[in-house]
């Protein structure tokens, strides 16, 4: 069990205690602080309190963290769309609606329990049992290309270059309105949102350098078709950066309008081309794969 102590500031005074731990723990929610709270695992002044409790100066406060849960992903027989693959690595084209790794709630179904039926035990270790190969994730409702490696040899010099950013890669997507210039660079600081815990949001505190540049492809009458490429990688990046400069991805129910465009089902993202030195030959290894249907046909309905 981690314990993670804290004394509230005289500026802290009036503040509620979930509210507060949120605010010093950044890598967790708001949801998950105040289940932390009701299993009376944060105490004030070494005693229990409730969630609402409002804090005063000088309080000592203490948050026990459970060690979580060991939990084991299964193989499953679902398939996959395979790009490439040899013993080093494998590139899938992942669907739209699939989860890539087993998490609370979604225990199974995932890319991971598919990889898992399909390799055996040839995947890399380094990211423990429930992300057996997986070096780099797309979101559940953006389809396309994912690297999936087979030992730790693969898997730390790909990493690599996913840190140095020579690891390429190019999104197709739908976007909301009519952007001014034919092509632009976003570069704008991601991180947490202050108050939405699951959203991620340009900010400039506590965040991480972001840029993304995108390309008009086609313009249709409220919306246009771009291309995307990533310098960075960071958790939902192309759609807070579009909606950032208020041109979010269609479809997406996240950072979208209110109004979502249900036949989606998700995000108009696609993950089409991946560019990259294959870690065993040393050779650049350059993939794409075709718009799935569901973007073809929405691509069809604005024309």
């Amino acid at each position: 069990m981690e314990l993670n102590e804290f004394t509230a500031a005289e500026s802290d005074e009036g503040k509620r205690i979930d509210s507060f731990l949120t605010s010093n723990c950044p890598e967790m929610t708001r949801s998950m602080i105040q289940k932390l709270i009701e299993n009376g695992n944060v105490t004030v002044n070494e005693k229990v309190i409730a969630k609402n409790y409002k804090l005063k100066n000088k309080d000592s406060i203490a948050l026990f963290i459970p060690d979580p849960e060991i939990m084991e992903a299964k193989p499953e027989n679902i398939p996959l769309d395979i790009v490439y693959e040899d013993d080093d690595l494998l590139v899938v084209n992942k669907p739209k609606n699939m989860v890539v790794h087993p998490a609370p709630g979604n225990h199974d179904g995932t890319l991971v329990n598919a990889l898992l039926y399909h390799c055996g035990n040839s995947l890399s270790g380094i990211n423990g049992v429930m992300r057996p190969g997986i070096v780099h994730r797309i979101d559940k409702d953006t389809s396309g290309l994912l690297i999936v490696a087979k030992n730790d040899f693969s898997h730390r010099l790909l990493a690599e270059q996913i840190k140095v950013h020579s690891f390429e890669r190019k999104y197709m997507a739908v976007v909301y309105g009519n952007l001014k210039d034919d092509e632009g660079t976003i570069d704008a600081p991601i991180g947490r949102h202050p108050t939405d815990r699951k959203k991620m949001t340009v900010i400039q505190k506590n965040s991480k350098q972001a840029v993304t540049h995108y390309k008009v492809i086609e313009r249709f009458e409220g919306f246009t078709f771009v291309e995307l490429t990533l310098e960075t990688g960071r958790t939902h990046q192309i759609r807070v950066h579009m909606a950032s400069i208020g041109h979010p991805v269609s479809g997406d129910p996240v950072y979208g309008p209110k109004k979502i465009i249900t036949s989606l089902g998700g995000q108009c993202l696609h993950a089409y081309y991946i560019s990259f030195v294959h870690p065993r030959t040393g050779k650049t290894l350059t993939l794409s794969s075709d718009l799935p249907d569901y973007f073809t046909d929405f691509l069809t309905k604005l024309k």
